[in-house]
């Protein structure tokens, strides 16, 4: 842990990112599996969240503009619903952009980002510290998918996690449950849950979205195997692949998939792949959720409903929780 002072705020970090989630043993095992697929959290060095915002601000990607819309108009009801003073917790913090709507409504006794590129949390972490000099940072470095430690040094008291930007969709139904349950455990009695997740909806208005004008998105899904070139010792050629992203209607998700354009060997760390024309890696699952099946979802992991709102047309739905 380091205690970082800056100007009027103070910000601690805490690194509990574990060396077994290498991304070396996770591109050898995802290329040696059919089909092959690397999960979307490698997506995230400083490059990658980089690129992540950048996407956001695509005007096909609605997710961002409409639930940040939406936050700005709920955030007095939501305090009035969660009260003021909870310990905030935001797994997968990014740049922390939303939770800045609601903080000087909340006013959090603490706030904990959690994510998985350090770097970028760090700078994310010291602007938030800098910007809000009341509020405590304990900015946690973690793969949020398997634990949500919080650190000693945060009050104690009721706690809220907030979990926007449908990130509930890169899981699969499976994990997205599994994640409900252990945020579930981590908010403790008392605690609640306000979460962003995007409704099912027309395919070309999704597709849209994950095939911005701009390749953005393009660009974002490619960084993957830029990254493997920056940090493996590997052979494989970035512009050997073309970024697909299409919705499929039968398991309600945004698929995106990275698909070689030829016939190729590949090689990493000693490990040698056969890649067929066509044969794609697969990078990136959005699921999307009408609203009766996301809360029935949520109950299973024994979360009562509190409110939900829904935004534009039903573009994106915004949901409050209370642990069971």
């Amino acid at each position: 842990m380091n205690d970082i002072a800056i100007p009027m705020g103070t910000v601690t970090f805490h690194d509990h990112q574990p060396e077994a989630l290498s991304l070396l043993d996770t591109v050898v095992e995802g290329l040696s599996r059919q089909p092959r697929a690397i999960p979307p959290k490698f997506f995230y060095d400083a490059r990658g969240s980089e690129l992540f915002e950048r996407i956001c601000a695509q005007p096909e990607y609605y997710p961002p503009t409409v639930e940040s819309r939406l936050l700005t108009d709920i955030a007095d009801e939501v305090a009035s619903l969660t009260g003021t003073g909870r310990v905030l917790i935001e797994p997968g913090a990014g740049s922390a952009t939303k939770v800045r709507l609601l903080l000087d409504a909340l006013r959090p006794s603490a706030f904990v980002p959690m994510d998985i590129s350090f770097e970028f949390l760090k700078q994310s972490a010291i602007a938030l510290a800098a910007e809000y000099p009341w509020l405590p940072v304990h900015a946690t470095c973690i793969d949020f998918t398997h634990s949500m430690p919080i650190p000693d040094e945060a009050p104690d008291g009721p706690r809220l996690v907030f979990f926007p930007g449908s990130s509930l969709g890169n899981f699969t139904p499976e994990e997205a449950a599994d994640f409900l349950r252990m945020s579930h455990d981590t908010l403790g009695h008392g605690g609640m849950l306000l979460i962003g997740v995007d409704t099912k909806k027309p395919a070309h208005i999704l597709n849209a979205a994950y095939n911005d004008a701009a390749g953005v998105t393009a660009e974002f899904n490619r960084n993957l195997l830029h990254r493997m070139r920056r940090e493996l010792d590997t052979d494989i050629d970035p512009d050997a692949f073309d970024h697909h992203a299409f919705y499929n209607a039968d398991q309600g998700r945004i698929e995106m998939h990275l698909v070689s354009r030829k016939a190729q060997r590949v090689r990493v760390d000693g490990h040698g792949f056969e890649l067929a024309a066509g044969e794609s890696l697969h990078t990136e699952n959005s699921y999307k959720y009408a609203p009766q099946e996301f809360i029935a979802m949520a109950a299973s992991a024994g979360f009562a409903p509190v409110r939900h709102w829904l935004a534009d047309d039903d573009l994106f739905g915004v949901y409050l929780l209370a642990t069971a």
